[in-house]
């Protein structure tokens, strides 16, 4: 015990010598990454931070060309591409991208941003700036004050934050843009969570964290990938990641519905076989609907019950364990070898 705690120390010393690492999931968009990187060794730049660069490739269909990164970058030491062997979608690239590094690149802190320069690279500087305050001792997350977004997308996100507050019982204010100290990444890769959705998995492992305000910024090249079906999915991501909080609310939900159910049939009945009271003939119809109410809401108490027994131990994937399964090599970009 005493040797790995050693170990640990001598890793987590290590990691404080090294420079920020930003980490860049791709896919397709080359060109985009390739500008991003331009402005963000200006700003770096500027305020004398030194970073180094790692893109996961989320097994992009666009070969990249062999003139990426033809630009002299100054503050930037070093751009490397994690490609992986299928395509696993954005948070999951997170999730992989972020164990790889806690194995095998020691770093003071991963900054995690999207590759389309929709995540300004001056709140990179300000993130960064955040961290060294805060003595990396929490993970400090971008959150948009402003959204620039269609009147309709902004419309379906009210509905998609009610509707989160009142499965989960919590607010979802933050994205992937953030910056995680090397510290709080040891214990991040071993959040299953991830695999589903990368902050929501954080805010659920109760890891520490604060957020600075930030605005969106405009695409840098080609066309957004994201479709509504995109960001249904993306919704349900982050949903399922309170799968069992989300199965026991609809459970007492339908327990409420069973509750509502049976003392309707009883009062009926009472009113019937107990009273002189007159009954009016469709109360029989009424009473078969809500015994046929009764039987779905038992119906649905017993399916929820097993969504939270069934979620209390799913640990399918574990990114500490099994990020190496996706990997297919590092190859690196800048400077040319």
């Amino acid at each position: 015990m005493s040797f790995v705690f050693e170990q640990s120390t001598k890793e987590q010393a290590k990691a404080e010598n090294q420079s920020i690492l930003i980490m860049i999931p791709v896919f397709n968009d080359w060109k985009a990454v390739e500008l991003l990187l331009i402005c963000l060794d200006e700003h770096l730049y500027h305020k004398n931070i030194q970073a180094d660069v790692l893109i996961i490739d989320d097994a992009s269909s666009i070969p990249i060309h062999q003139d990426f990164v033809s630009a002299q970058l100054n503050a930037i030491k070093k751009v490397e591409i994690l490609e992986l062997r299928r395509n696993v979608g954005h948070q999951r690239a997170i999730a992989i991208g972020l164990a790889f590094i806690e194995a095998n690149v020691p770093c003071q802190a991963v900054v995690v941003m999207d590759g389309d320069g929709e995540d300004e690279p001056r709140d990179v500087i300000r993130l960064i700036q955040k961290c060294q305050r805060k003595g990396y001792e929490k993970a400090i997350f971008a959150r948009r004050s402003k959204r620039s977004e269609s009147s309709l997308f902004k419309l379906f996100y009210i509905f998609y934050k009610r509707l989160y507050k009142l499965l989960t019982g919590h607010d979802i204010r933050v994205g992937n843009f953030s910056i995680i100290p090397f510290k709080v990444l040891r214990r991040l890769v071993v959040v299953s969570e991830l695999w589903n959705h990368y902050a929501v998995g954080l805010l659920r492992a109760k890891i520490p964290y604060t957020e600075i305000s930030s605005s969106r910024g405009i695409r840098l090249a080609g066309k957004p990938k994201m479709n509504f079906v995109s960001l249904i999915t993306h919704g349900l991501s982050a949903i399922s990641v309170y799968g069992d909080v989300v199965g026991v609310r609809l459970l007492v939900a339908t327990g409420t519905l069973i509750g509502f159910a049976f003392t309707a049939i009883s009062l009926v009945l009472m009113v019937r076989f107990a009273t002189n009271l007159a009954i009016p003939g469709w109360t029989s119809y009424i009473v078969l609907l809500l015994f046929i109410v009764l039987m779905q809401a038992v119906m649905l108490s017993l399916f929820f019950s097993f969504i939270v027994l069934n979620g209390r131990d799913n640990l399918s994937f574990l990114p500490k364990r099994d990020y190496h399964y996706f990997i297919m090599g590092v190859e690196r970009v800048f400077p040319k070898l």
